[in-house]
């Protein structure tokens, strides 16, 4: 039975809206008002340290996804109003705040990514297996229930990710405060990174592919998992909106900002997806680029770039919304109680659209990302993110008694602490505070090894947060650059 007054609710944690039209102003205020989603405007989406104002930003990119994500629930409701009405699935008086939760994931489903891309996500987790296990390993265990929260928190905080990153944005560090509906929205993946990943084939192979959430969230994601009646593993059903709103704005996106930056030119592009639809005899993508190329090639030379991709664009994300929306639907039931275990958009590998999405990502692959000019970024991005983490390494080192000390502003034998402690952001110690209250210091050994984990959390909260310009300035001033 689809009952979408079960999703969608004025649930959240502190001082909840009367009514669902005013919980979801609520949500998209306190989303564009967050100092964390201004931040997206100097984060990397594939060049890093851009200076090139039309380049895609993690902003720029999260807003092409919010159309899309728009497009595709408006056209969602459009569908299932003329099937059976949408009282069937009790969504009368639930339009605004589904096309609205939609948009606003979409808004932040970036949030919790790093500087400098998804090469910094890797850069993280390989800093932290070569540098912390050892102190991990060090805390004295003597039971089995120790060693267990030891290798349960070995594998949280070698999982690094940013969409489990997102979740701890939202309710630990910004304390937004959004509606459950709007926040369980944002958990793409349904697997606690302190879970192992499972095999191919399992139940949810898919929707716990890569990690949802940190063990520093678990409590809270249940909490409102159980509110909003979605079984373990199971994904919330706007999720799936904002996933393919998401894949769809990449498909172009990175060929067009390769043209601007020089690195391929209009007509290597028309003729790499031309050369890979012939090779796969895919006629549809050819059909669509084709056809734009001659109308392009028929304008003024300075305008050729622009006519060719906003033409390529508008027809693919036209035809893929529709294709999306018609699987949706197709499998609703499902979809609605978070099972569904694919992306929309791979869902039919045998479809016209899937093919030409394949060929769209290998050219990126092969002729953008593995681009000398994108990898000498990314060798800076792994310099400064490595060299960051050993900066703030003497924090992690100290032991419990002397972290409290540095938290009273009491002085202790490690001078530099002190210093590296005072340029975190208070916010960011406040989480750190309020998640070891929580703590049960009964158990001297656990609370010694969580103590030390939410520090671990703290360092990456404060980095991982990081604009890209602020870390390279961060980093130039450590390492007495300038």
């Amino acid at each position: 039975m689809i009952d979408y007054n079960k999703k969608i609710t004025v649930d959240r944690e502190f001082y909840p809206s009367k009514n669902i039209d005013a919980s979801v102003e609520s949500d998209r205020g306190r989303i564009l008002s967050s100092p964390a989603f201004r931040r997206l405007q100097k984060r990397t989406q594939v060049f890093a340290l851009e200076l090139n104002a039309s380049i895609r930003t993690r902003l720029t990119h999260s807003l092409e996804v919010s159309q899309n994500a728009r497009f595709i629930s408006k056209t969602i409701l459009s569908k299932l109003k003329e099937k059976k009405g949408l009282d069937f699935y009790k969504l009368e008086g639930l339009e605004n705040a589904f096309v609205s939760t939609a948009e606003m994931t979409s808004l932040l489903h970036d949030i919790g990514n790093p500087p400098f891309g998804h090469f910094a996500e890797q850069t993280i987790n390989d800093w932290i297996s070569k540098n912390l296990i050892a102190k991990l390993d060090s805390f004295e265990t003597i039971t089995k229930e120790h060693i267990n929260l030891k290798e349960l928190i070995k594998k949280d905080i070698c999982n690094y990710d940013g969409n489990a990153q997102a979740i701890r944005v939202i309710s630990k560090l910004q304390r937004l405060n959004l509606s459950y509906t709007q926040i369980l929205s944002v958990l793409k993946y349904t697997r606690g990174a302190f879970e192992d990943k499972p095999k191919q084939g399992e139940k949810f192979d898919y929707l716990k592919k890569k990690p949802g959430y940190y063990y520093s969230e678990k409590n809270f994601i249940e909490k409102i998992q159980e509110t909003l009646e979605v079984k373990e593993g199971c994904r919330f059903p706007i999720t799936y909106i904002m996933e393919a709103a998401d894949d769809i704005s990449y498909l172009t996106a990175d060929l067009e900002d390769s043209v601007e930056k020089g690195i391929l030119s209009l007509d290597d592009v028309y003729n790499l997806i031309k050369q890979e639809c012939e090779k796969e005899d895919e006629h549809y993508l050819l059909e669509v680029i084709q056809d734009r190329y001659e109308k392009a090639k028929e304008d003024e030379e300075p305008y050729q770039f622009n006519m060719f991709f906003t033409l390529v664009r508008a027809k693919i994300v036209s035809s893929l919304v529709y294709h999306v929306v018609d699987i949706f639907i197709d499998n609703h039931e499902k979809i609605f109680n978070g099972e569904f275990n694919y992306a929309l958009l791979e869902f039919d590998k045998e479809s016209k659209y899937y093919k030409a999405i394949k060929i769209l990502q290998n050219i990126s692959m092969k002729y953008i990302y593995q681009n000398k000019h994108i990898q000498t970024l990314e060798l800076k991005c792994y310099a400064i993110i490595n060299g960051l983490f050993t900066n703030y390494k003497p924090l992690l080192d100290l032991d419990i008694k002397d972290f409290e000390k540095l938290l009273r502003d009491e002085e202790i034998d490690c001078f530099i602490s002190m210093r590296l402690l005072r340029r975190i952001s208070p916010k960011q110690i406040v989480a750190y505070k309020n998640n070891i209250k929580e703590l049960n210091n009964e158990d001297v050994k656990s609370y010694e090894i969580l103590e030390w984990y939410h520090r671990v959390r703290l360092i990456i909260d404060y980095i991982s947060g990081m604009t890209d310009d602020y870390a390279l300035e961060e980093y130039k001033v450590l390492r007495a650059l300038k």
